[in-house]
């Protein structure tokens, strides 16, 4: 034990100090709070601190593992030597509180408070519309805020690097970077030009608009200016503590882990050479994932941050000396200042590191994440080490045997990452060279997402040329991605020393290269043949670029490039997006107090960013409250034998486990054939399905403790995983649907051509930015319980805990402040949920909070449905499509959820724009072995809608003619029915469709693309139209009513609820505003207070885009009444005011209460017929996108995007595009990057932000303008508005069709057949795939190619 090294306790701290920013305690304002915790438990991280035991919930807990950015916080060091203070970001998830010894901590609520003061950042973040749910906000606010603290006038690449590492769910970044722009000193506003016109953009018509329109969401004159001077110092004590102190070793014991921070080399090798395997943390970038995610467990941990040798940065005459202990920043720095310094001869390898970190993580965790800990993890997929190994670092290597250098390179010298580096030796430092005359290094990466991902393939590739010559004296090639650890290509490199560098050597490599670095084929992410394809593409991008450095040193020899290859050398950057947002100004007679139509601010917005905003984690714990951590099914289809829970009831702190049988009343719920299950029973139908739950005194003991209970299984068959597999078992959920119109056989026989396809759709995670969260407390009395609850449907909560626990629905109460995201995801499965924390709580009789980690919300929840769709499609020679007979096939899981219905909109929305005369599809709900899926935005019609602008597209290609006229052609045009015979104008959709046309500069656009795509070989860009026709309705009229209650008091405020949930679309904001019309008062008069199940009575689901539609008629219906009693007194006193009115009313006897009520929409649908009216109305738009591809790695950059919506008359503006962005880049990931992956044994393996990549800053396009349609009414809605929340998500599909596009180029160039089918999503990996080359056509062994890529170089 450490006893062995005989620390005299003088010199061994064992309490831990570190002041806290925004620290409230009872009637004392926001202050710093200087903590002395003298028990820190090493396991401990600080968002848990910060969150259970000081109470600050303002940092939020998003994943747990440092990759979205929710619990962003700042750290404050001071350096005596320098007296320098530094701030930085970084993750709180990650950070155990041990290694804060010292330092300060900023949280949310350090920065600004509505009880003391709104920084600038949260002001302009909330005044710009940059929150919808505001989960995510407080760390937006912290990231802009470190970097302003660092920087108070960031350039704009600056403040998108700060950002890199948070995500956002909701809003599309968009309003976020708006907020951010107001900060930069090189930002360019749109809106500062005195015609409104924006300098950026090249097409002026975009902005030839009418008067009545307006393009500012947002008025920068109303901000506060930002002064660096107000701003927090850094606590004396800390300062005095540094400079005064002398540096003690610490250490802390926790339950399980004792942490030892030594202050010296010598003592940091007497602890190694003690504990050989106790592994060295920094940053816990790396140990802490693999202890808290893959059940990796460390007795002793020793942290050597704090010694001076290990944090060493040197200059030397042949290169830099890197401390291990130095985070990446820190490292960035040092090398973009030699850059800046040095001759670039010498810095050669210093910029291809820059290079890789430039992209690894995001600022949080460079900020912390060390250099050393990168080095010695020798993971697969290090960015540094294939570039470290290649430009022949040395690695400085201590122990109590004395010092030693060794060649990094070495320590992957076998490819399995050779143990070159003893248990008990210490990486001290690392020397990077300088880069010598005739050597050329690169390095490169191809990731999931540009930013903030793991590299898929990372390379490091250095070339040394004997002296004036192109002959090879030196070869370095590492892989990252390949293999288990970093690999090289050692015999490559060996063989082709002494060969010139031309194409004959570049031919000769590449299949060296693959005979040599062989892939796994049985890889989880199944691929491998990718990964090849990138290894040999490239080592052909570092074979371009070493020609064109050869030609800039000596041209007259080296003819380097030919000028159509040229772009390949440039990676795609992130630049600040620039946008345009038009909407039409409220009429001038209406009245300045009337906010009906204007951009009024989310209610909550100023909260959101001052972490003020309660979630329902955020509620203060309850006296006695216990954690529940659920125990889920490893198998997908298998009888449960035995449950064995006896290890875990023995684990500390351990309350109870719950099972099926605490269940007092209803476990399984029968609202179709096939039940919803709370606990498993007898067997488990998929895997992550709940079997029990363990009760505890914390959360990470219920979680230890889940992981002790042992359920032992007997599998069952068959184990049906996908959607093939159900259609050869015959294995669907009923009734099975079909749709048919006018005579579809007989069509076929008179057309021109017939196409017939098939796509495959994968699924998609709502990934809500705040998880699967319950609350059950027990009253006490009448076996009453109230359930805080993130859901959408609160009355349908009530009745499931009701029907669980076998008590009338009457004694639960289910509260809802707001949810942080949800997108059809809080429905079904949060009613399962809450009727297992209500079981637990009411069998401890305690209260009991159940918080889903992200890894269990992914896991068990579902989400979108994966789909097929088989189609034929018979057409004409000039592009009329005649006739369609179509099968969907969509992936239900293992219970019913939503599936049926999902599978009727599937057919009800599947024309989207277009009329076709003839028409049979069928719709089949199949029943599988995974988590059942259910409702998610867009409800299926982003799955078929899909599939008919691919048969669109296709019958283009068929007949030569362009996608946008064959879209033209078949769109609907006059006054028409649907083919379930509902009635409908198309004129908006035509109206949207010229107006989008017009303002994107299609037609010159698209010229200038054609032209682009002549010069450029490996770089091609794609442009696409795609307009939407979007039914409004949720089928049935019982699904759409709603009631509000309306209060006023005695002095003049006013109470409103009403059954709508705020989940981000700002629907507590649009019924104030409501009621503020009705009512004729200020906005400042009424409050929200929460959506409970005690004052709305049976409320409908906030689903399908209705929450204002419907409660907005309920609320002005109760204000009218209102209004209505108050009307005589207002008449006998006009000139009196409304506090006046009221207290008259009172003294009266007038009731100042009222109901308001909407009996919801008609609509009706006869599945037998075929036909209905199942929708009320119709939402219109059109979305034009421009892309650029990368056909060497399948990599593409979003350019352009220009939306033009008919929502009627927008209640808010600034709410409504923001949902129309949110949407879109939802679309965005759905039809592009989200990737989910299970192994065959239905696991899910992308259970995290790590594994499974939602948007982030770096995926908006670079220009993005979105334009209300002027002039349009809607009489069945409120205020002639329309319900928009999904709509926009299906336009993301344009990025999907513009990379068709771009892909088409690629095919017809090099004379490929013109049919070819695209899979969603569009990813890197299916993109490379489609653009065939010699080098895709090695990884089936294709030597029958003649058109060498390379071989064109002489023809130009």
């Amino acid at each position: 034990m450490i006893n062995s090294l005989c620390y005299a306790t003088s010199f061994v701290a064992k309490s831990c100090c570190i002041f806290i920013s925004g620290v409230t305690e009872g009637w004392l304002p926001q202050h710093d709070l200087s903590v002395v915790e003298k028990n820190a438990d090493p396991e401990q991280m600080l968002l848990f601190y910060l969150r259970k035991r000081l109470r600050l919930t303002g940092t939020k807990y998003g994943c747990g593992g440092g990759g979205c950015g929710a619990c962003t916080v700042m750290i404050s060091t001071y350096e005596p030597a320098s007296k320098k203070i530094r701030h930085y970001s970084a993750n709180a998830c990650l950070l155990p509180i041990c290694s804060l010894y010292g330092m300060a901590v900023t949280t949310v609520e350090g920065v600004g408070s509505t009880r003391t003061r709104i920084h600038p950042v949260q002001e302009r973040l909330a005044k710009c519309h940059g929150s919808q749910c505001g989960f995510c906000t407080p760390g937006m606010v912290m990231s802009i805020y470190t970097l302003l603290r660092n920087h108070p006038e960031p350039t704009s690449e600056q403040m998108t690097a700060a950002l890199a590492g948070n995500l956002c769910r909701c809003t599309g970044y968009r309003p976020i970077l708006d907020a951010c722009k107001t900060f930069c000193k090189d930002s360019v506003c749109c809106q500062s030009k005195a015609n409104g016109r924006c300098c950026l953009d090249q097409e002026e018509d975009l902005f030839d608009r009418e008067e009545k329109e307006s393009v500012g969401l947002f008025s920068p004159d109303e901000f506060q200016p930002l002064d660096p001077t107000q701003e927090f110092i850094f606590p004396p004590e800390l300062m005095r503590m540094a400079e005064n102190q002398p540096k003690r070793t610490l250490v802390f014991h926790g339950e399980r882990i004792m942490w030892i921070s030594p202050v010296s080399l010598d003592e940091l090798q007497d602890l190694k050479a003690a504990h050989p395997d106790a592994p060295l943390v920094v940053g816990n970038t790396g140990v802490g994932p693999d202890m808290k995610f893959r059940g990796v467990f460390h007795p002793i941990v020793i942290a050597p941050a704090r010694i001076p040798d290990l944090n060493v940065v040197e200059r030397m005459s042949d290169g830099l000396t890197i401390g291990a202990a130095c985070s990446l920043s820190l490292m960035k720095d040092v090398l973009r200042n030699a850059v800046s310094e040095l001759p670039e001869e010498k810095t050669k390898i210093f910029c291809a590191v820059l290079q890789q970190l430039r992209t690894l993580g995001g600022e949080q965790i460079r900020n912390v994440a060390s250099l050393g800990g990168n080095i010695i993890s020798r993971k697969s997929t290090s960015d540094l080490n294939p570039i470290l190994a290649a430009g022949n670092c040395m690695l400085n290597l201590a122990s109590q045997g004395g010092k030693r250098w060794i060649p990094l390179s070495d320590i992957f010298a076998d490819g399995v990452g050779n143990n070159t580096i003893m248990p008990e030796e210490v990486l001290v430092s690392v020397r990077i060279p300088h880069s010598r005359k005739g050597e050329y290094i690169s390095a490169f990466r191809q990731a999931p997402r540009r930013e903030n991902a793991l590299p898929i393939i990372s390379a490091g590739m250095r070339v040394l040329f004997e002296e004036g010559t192109d002959k090879i004296k030196d070869l370095s090639i590492f892989y990252g991605g390949a293999a288990s650890t970093t690999i090289c290509a050692k015999q490559t490199c060996q063989t082709l020393i002494g060969r010139y560098w031309n194409e004959q050597m570049l031919d000769e490599a590449s299949r060296l290269i693959l005979n040599e670095i062989v892939l796994p084929d049985s890889a989880w992410d199944g691929k491998a043949e990718y990964k090849k394809t990138l290894i040999v593409s490239l080592f052909y991008k570092f074979f371009l670029e070493v020609l064109q450095s050869l030609k800039t040193m000596d041209p007259c020899h080296y003819p380097g490039i030919p000028m159509e290859y040229e772009s390949i050398l440039e990676d795609f950057q992130t630049k600040m997006p620039q946008s345009i947002q038009i909407y039409q100004n409220v009429e001038l007679s209406q009245s300045p107090q009337d906010p009906v139509g204007r951009p009024i601010m989310h209610q909550s917005g100023i909260k959101h960013a001052t972490g003020e905003a309660v979630y329902i984690d955020d509620i203060p714990s309850v006296d006695g409250e216990l954690f529940l951590a659920v125990v889920t099914s490893s198998r997908a289809h298998a009888k449960i034998v035995s449950v064995d829970t006896s290890e875990a009831l023995k684990e500390p702190g351990v309350f109870d486990v719950i099972t099926a049988n605490d269940v007092p009343a209803t476990n399984e719920f029968h609202y179709s054939d096939d039940p919803e299950i709370i606990f498993a029973r007898n067997k488990v139908i998929c895997v992550g399905q709940i079997v029990c739950a363990v009760a505890a005194d914390s959360y990470a003991h219920a979680k230890q403790a889940a992981a002790k209970v042992r359920i032992e299984y007997e599998a069952l068959e068959p184990v049906i995983l996908t959607i093939e597999d159900a259609i050869k078992h015959n294995s669907f959920f009923e009734p099975k649907r079909k749709l048919e119109h006018g005579n579809v056989d007989k069509a076929f026989e008179t057309v021109d051509h017939i196409l017939e396809g098939e796509i495959h759709i994968g699924g998609q995670e709502h990934f809500y930015m705040e998880t699967q969260s319950v609350l059950a407390i027990p009253k006490g009395e009448d076996k009453e319980m109230d359930v805080y609850v993130s859901t959408q449907h609160p009355a349908f909560i009530q009745e499931m805990v009701a029907a669980s626990l076998g008590v009338p629905a009457n004694r639960i109460m289910c509260h809802v402040k707001r949810v942080g995201g949800a997108f059809g995801g809080k429905l079904l499965k949060a009613g399962l949920l809450a009727s297992v924390a209500s079981v637990a709580a009411n069998k401890t009789n305690r209260a009991v909070r159940l918080i889903l980690s992200r890894g269990d919300d992914m896991l068990i929840t579902g989400g979108r449905h994966p789909f097929i769709g088989k189609y034929k499609v018979g057409f004409m020679k000039d592009g009329r499509i005649r006739t369609v007979d179509a099968k969907y096939y969509i992936n239900g899981g293992c219970t019913p959820d939503e599936s049926v219905l999902v599978a009727e909109v599937c057919l009800l929305k599947m024309d989207n724009a277009y009329k076709i005369p003839n028409l049979r599809c069928w719709a089949y709900a199949c029943k599988t072995n995974l988590p059942s899926n259910t409702a998610f935005r867009g409800f299926g019609f982003p799955q078929s809608g899909l599939v008919t602008e691919t048969w669109i597209t296709e019958v283009a290609e068929k007949t030569g003619l362009s996608p946008e006229k064959v879209r033209e052609i078949n769109m609907y045009k006059e006054d028409e029915q649907t083919h379930f015979k509902q009635k409908l104008d198309p004129q908006n959709l035509i109206r949207c469709w010229n107006e989008c046309m017009e303002k994107s500069a299609y037609y010159s656009r698209k010229t200038a693309i054609e032209e682009f795509n002549k010069q450029n070989y490996w770089k091609k860009k794609g442009i696409a139209i795609v307009p939407m026709k979007f039914p409004f309705g949720l089928g049935s009229r019982y699904l759409s009513q709603a009631a509000a209650l309306v209060h006023i008091y005695t002095d003049g405020s006013v109470l409103l609820t009403h059954g709508g949930i705020e989940l981000g679309q700002g629907i507590h904001t649009k019924m104030i505003q409501v009621a503020s019309r009705e009512l004729n008062i200020p906005m400042s008069y009424i409050h929200f207070c929460e959506t409970s199940t005690t004052t709305v009575p049976n409320a409908c689901a906030s689903v399908g885009s209705a929450g204002t539609d419907v409660n907005g008629m309920a609320v002005k219906d109760a204000c009218q009444t209102l209004l209505k009693r108050l009307q005589p007194i207002i008449n006998k006193n006009p000139k009196g005011n409304w506090k006046d009115w009221i207290k008259e009313a009172f003294e009266q006897s007038v009731s100042l209460s009222a109901t308001g009520y909407f009996r919801g929409y008609d609509a009706n649908m006869d599945w037998e017929k075929g036909e209905g009216q199942p929708f009320t109305y119709f939402l219109y738009g059109t979305a034009c996108s421009e892309v650029e591809i990368n056909c060497l790695t399948g990599d593409h950059k979003n350019l352009r995007t220009d939306i033009v919506m008919d929502i009627g008359c927008s209640i808010n503006p600034a709410v409504d595009i923001g949902q129309i962005e949110g949407a879109f880049v939802q679309g965005i990931g759905l039809y592009t990057m989200e990737e989910l992956k299970y192994s065959p044994e239905g696991v899910l393996c992308t259970r995290g932000p790590d594994q499974y990549k939602i948007p982030a800053v770096c995926d908006i396009p670079e220009q993005f303008n979105v334009s209300l349609l002027s002039s349009s009414q809607n009489p069945y809605a409120i205020y002639s508005s329309k319900g928009l929340g999904e709509a926009g998500l299906f336009l993301g599909c344009s990025v999907f069709f513009a990379l068709r596009d771009a892909i088409t180029c690629v095919r017809n160039e090099r004379g490929l057949k013109k049919t070819f089918a695209l899979n969603s999503p569009l990813t890197a990996e299916q993109i490379r795939a489609a653009c065939i080359d010699d080098f895709t056509k090695m990884m089936t062994n294709d030597e029958s190619s003649s058109s060498i890529p390379w071989a064109r170089m002489h023809e130009t």
